[in-house]
């Protein structure tokens, strides 16, 4: 199977500028894909763009990361319904680190075939605003950048409120492709659906500067069955940084993935052949209830993204929710787990020395004392993963770091019980 139809195998063509882009595909070329730096981290959205990157470089290509340092300053209107608010320079180059982070765990930048990271703000620090519209910007016609997708949808959405500074952005981004052009022989520029626009504006500016055919292939923007899009302007960013989104959050999101989601993702992310993803789907459909793939997909992009320590961390974790013993979890790590669980917060003084089960009562987890009684007669309430009798007290030991504890009825109804 070649690269190409790999890709199209894995729903990862939307489009491409010329279908000669197959063939050229089967030699090694150099492509290159633009991350805009609006946060100190990449989040699941750009996972799609990342992954085809590596996919590209392990078919033997040339891979570029262009951060967009000076487009980054202005904002890309595409998909937008509002101009985004601009970052420092100071800013940016901060989220930079984070970025060339979050990559190299991805990619290799290492080797004889090592991806190379660029700036553009480097090639537009120095440029004046009389040489970008006499050099640059008297290659574009107004007709013809009106009639992008992306800038009409922005019209539409904002009521005509698009400023010249994001109507400007297709002419930017088109000049980083005929620089890479230039100074990479990169002809290949890859991205989401909503980049078709930009993109062209590249192809069409390296032909008609250079006389030489530039190519473009955008990939579908990863929605989940709902229709939700991945993405920081969406509410719902899921990061790749460790400390923005912690590991056992990023390996639940994905455990979690909807049947009618996992084998898509599955397809996008990871990297096994579509003949073991057919067969983990055949699992799914003869055992739903097992959740064999969401398992197979949560681990594989966990240990990708947060390596096995973080992958061991998370699956800890996880064996804490569904029963485990808290031991050796910090206060904060539990405070993550059980984010999402019922809590209340008492003074310690009324909790040590006290029985278990009218603590529990008391904080809220039971609708009486007598119900919390019973629970705990019958075997069926638990402090920090251990099961519990009636007569059980509260020790200060029994709280993580001093400030938590984690109580449980039944085998599911969990209860965070916070300490002050």
């Amino acid at each position: 199977m070649t690269l190409f139809e790999e890709l199209k195998g894995r729903g990862l063509v939307e489009a491409v500028t010329d279908p000669e882009i197959e063939k050229l595909l089967e030699t090694p070329q150099t492509v290159y894909c633009g991350f805009d730096p609006s946060a100190a981290s990449l989040q699941a959205g750009n996972l799609v763009s990342i992954m085809v990157l590596r996919r590209f470089q392990q078919a033997g290509h040339k891979v570029i990361a262009l951060v967009g340092g000076a487009t980054g300053l202005i904002g890309d209107p595409s998909g937008k319904s509002a101009e985004r608010n601009m970052l420092t320079v100071e800013q940016v180059e901060e989220n930079k680190k984070g970025i060339r982070e979050n990559l190299s765990r991805i990619l290799d930048f290492d080797g004889p075939n090592a991806a190379v990271m660029v700036d553009n703000y480097d090639w537009y620090k120095g440029t004046s605003a009389i040489e970008f519209l006499r050099d640059i910007a008297i290659n574009f016609r107004v007709p013809q950048m009106l009639a992008k997708e992306s800038v009409k949808k922005r019209l539409e959405a904002s009521e005509g409120a698009l400023t010249f500074t994001e109507f400007s952005y297709q002419i930017l981004q088109g000049n980083d492709f005929l620089h890479l052009f230039d100074t990479f022989g990169c002809s290949i520029e890859v991205g989401g659906a909503d980049q078709w626009g930009n993109i062209t504006a590249g192809t069409d500016l390296v032909h008609r500067m250079r006389g030489k055919t530039a190519y473009g292939l955008t990939f579908p923007l990863l929605l989940d069955s709902t229709g939700k899009k991945f993405g920081k302007s969406e509410g719902n960013a899921l990061f790749l940084n460790g400390q923005m989104t912690s590991v056992y959050d990023w390996y639940q999101y994905f455990l979690r993935a909807a049947d009618a989601d996992v084998i898509r993702y599955l397809k996008v992310f990871s990297m096994r052949p579509l003949d073991e993803i057919a067969e983990l789907e055949a699992q799914m459909k003869a055992n739903p209830e097992a959740r064999i793939p969401q398992k197979a997909l949560a681990e594989e992009l966990t240990r990708l993204v947060h390596g096995e320590e973080g992958l061991k961390t998370a699956l800890g974790a996880t064996q804490t929710l569904f029963g485990g013993s808290v031991e050796g979890k910090s206060a904060d790590e539990l405070e993550t787990i059980f984010k999402d669980v019922k809590s209340a917060e008492l003074a310690k003084a009324d909790c040590v020395g006290k029985t278990v089960f009218m603590v529990a009562a008391d904080a809220g987890m039971f609708n009486s004392r007598g119900d919390a009684r019973r629970m705990a007669q019958q075997g069926g309430l638990s402090l920090n993963g251990a099961k519990i009798d009636a007569n059980r007290a509260f020790a200060d030991s029994d709280f993580v770091d001093g400030r938590v504890a984690v109580l449980r009825s039944g085998k599911k109804n969990h209860f965070l019980l916070k300490v002050r």
